[in-house]
C-alpha cells in the first residue's frame, strides 16, 4: 500500500521533471538567436544546460544515497563552506564581475556561483537548529537565527544581491513562523528593517531608479525602462495561445537576459496565457505537494528542510514572475528549473535528491516501527 509521504513524493518530482523539460525546451528556444550570433552555435546555451542537468543529478544520486545522519553532521560545516567562498567573490582576484556583480567565483577557467549553494546550506542549517528546538523557539534562539541571518545577508548584499538576500530573508521568515517563532518576534524584527531597507535603496542610486523605473517604466523607455518594457510586450504579444514554440520575436535582440531572467517573458510570448497558467499551475503544484511531504515526514530534520526548500523556490518563481510582469522592481533571480544557470540549475536538483533521501529514510523508518 502507498503512504501518503510516497504518493505526494510522487506527484512532487513528477512536476520538478516536467518543470526541468520545459526548462530545456525554452532554454533553447530562447537563447538560440543569442547564442548563434555571440557564441557561433544555436546549440550552445542548451549544451551547457544539458551539462547542468547531469551534473545535477549525479548530485542528487549522491545525496540520494548517502546516510542522513551523515548529511545532518555536515550541514554546519557545509553552510559556513559555503559562506567562505560567497565572501571569497568580494577579493577581485578570484571575482568574476558580471553586470556589475561580483556574485561568481572564478578558479583558473572554471566559474560558478558559491551564493546559489549558500542559499540552500543556510536553509539546511536553520533546519538543523530548528528540529533540536521541537517548536520552542525562545528569544535567544531566534536572536541566534538574526546573527546568522545578518551574517548571510552582508554577504550578499556586499556582491550586490539585493534580490536574494530579500528573497532567502522571507524564506527563512516564513520558516520561523511555521515553525511556531512568536508572531511579536517577527513583526518587531519587520518594523526594525523597514528602514534599514530603505537605507540600503536610497545608499545605491541604481536601486532607487530601479523603484522608479518600476513605478514608470515608459519615463525612459529607451533606458531604464527598456527591459521592463520589452518584457511586457513579449507577454502581450503572446496573447491567449500564443505565437508558437521557437517563433518568438523578442528573442531577436529586444528582450536582454532572454534565456536568464526573462525566460518567463519568452514563455508567455511563444505559449500564451493558456501555457503560462499551466506553467505557474505546475508550481503551485510544488508548493502543494512539497508542503505535504514535509508534514507527513516525521523526522523534524526532514521536515524542515522541505518545507524551506518548498517556501525558497516557490518565493523565488513568485519574485521571477512579478519582475517580468512589471510587478516588482528589476532582480537578478532566475526561474527555478527553468532558467539557464548551471550553478543554480545543479544545487537545486541536488536537493531534490536529499529530498528522495528524506522520504526514503521516513518511509524505511515508519516500515522497521510496524
Amino acid at each position: 500500500m502507498i503512504s501518503a509521504c510516497q504518493r505526494y513524493s510522487r506527484m512532487f518530482f513528477t512536476v520538478c521533471c516536467t518543470l526541468l523539460v520545459i526548462g530545456m525546451i525554452f532554454v533553447y528556444s530562447a537563447s538560440s538567436v543569442y547564442a548563434l550570433d555571440h557564441c557561433g552555435s544555436a546549440h550552445y546555451y542548451l549544451v551547457r544546460h544539458m551539462y547542468g542537468i547531469v551534473l545535477g543529478c549525479i548530485a542528487a544520486c549522491i545525496m540520494r544515497f548517502m546516510p542522513l545522519a551523515c548529511i545532518r553532521w555536515m550541514v554546519p560545516s557545509a553552510f559556513f563552506g559555503s559562506c567562505i567562498m560567497t565572501a571569497l567573490t568580494l577579493i577581485p582576484t578570484y571575482a568574476l564581475h558580471v553586470h556589475g556583480s561580483s556574485r561568481w567565483l572564478k578558479l583558473y577557467d572554471f566559474s560558478f556561483q558559491p551564493s546559489e549553494l549558500l542559499k540552500y546550506t543556510f536553509i539546511l542549517y536553520c533546519a538543523h537548529i530548528l528540529a533540536k528546538t521541537h517548536g520552542n523557539i525562545t528569544w535567544r534562539r531566534y536572536a541566534q537565527f538574526l546573527l546568522l541571518l545578518a551574517v548571510v545577508d552582508v554577504i550578499l548584499l556586499a556582491q550586490p544581491d539585493f534580490g536574494l538576500a530579500v528573497t532567502l530573508s522571507s524564506a527563512v521568515a516564513l520558516m520561523l513562523f511555521i515553525a511556531g517563532a512568536r508572531i511579536a518576534y517577527l513583526l518587531t524584527t519587520l518594523c526594525a528593517c523597514i528602514p534599514l531597507l530603505i537605507a540600503l535603496i536610497a545608499y545605491k542610486p541604481y536601486r532607487v531608479q530601479r523603484i522608479m523605473t518600476f513605478l514608470n517604466p515608459w519615463s525612459d523607455p529607451q533606458g531604464a525602462g527598456f527591459q521592463v518594457i520589452q518584457s511586457l510586450i513579449a507577454i502581450g504579444s503572446g496573447g491567449w495561445y500564443g505565437v508558437g514554440i521557437g517563433n518568438s520575436k523578442q528573442k531577436f535582440f529586444y528582450l536582454p537576459m532572454q534565456h536568464t531572467d526573462f525566460i518567463f517573458s519568452i514563455i508567455a510570448e511563444e505559449v500564451g496565457f493558456i501555457g503560462v497558467m499551466i506553467l505557474i499551475l505546475l508550481f503551485i503544484l510544488v508548493l502543494y505537494s512539497g508542503l505535504k511531504i514535509a508534514y507527513t515526514l516525521k523526522d523534524p530534520f526532514s521536515h524542515y528542510t522541505v518545507l524551506g526548500f518548498v517556501l525558497l523556490v516557490t518565493l523565488q518563481a513568485l519574485i521571477n514572475i512579478a519582475v517580468a510582469t512589471g510587478m516588482a522592481p528589476t532582480k537578478g533571480i532566475g526561474l527555478p528549473f527553468i532558467s539557464y544557470g548551471n550553478t543554480a540549475l545543479v544545487c537545486t536538483i541536488g536537493m531534490l535528491g536529499l529530498i528522495a533521501r528524506m522520504v526514503r529514510s521516513d518511509y524505511s523508518q515508519q516500515n522497521y516501527s510496524l
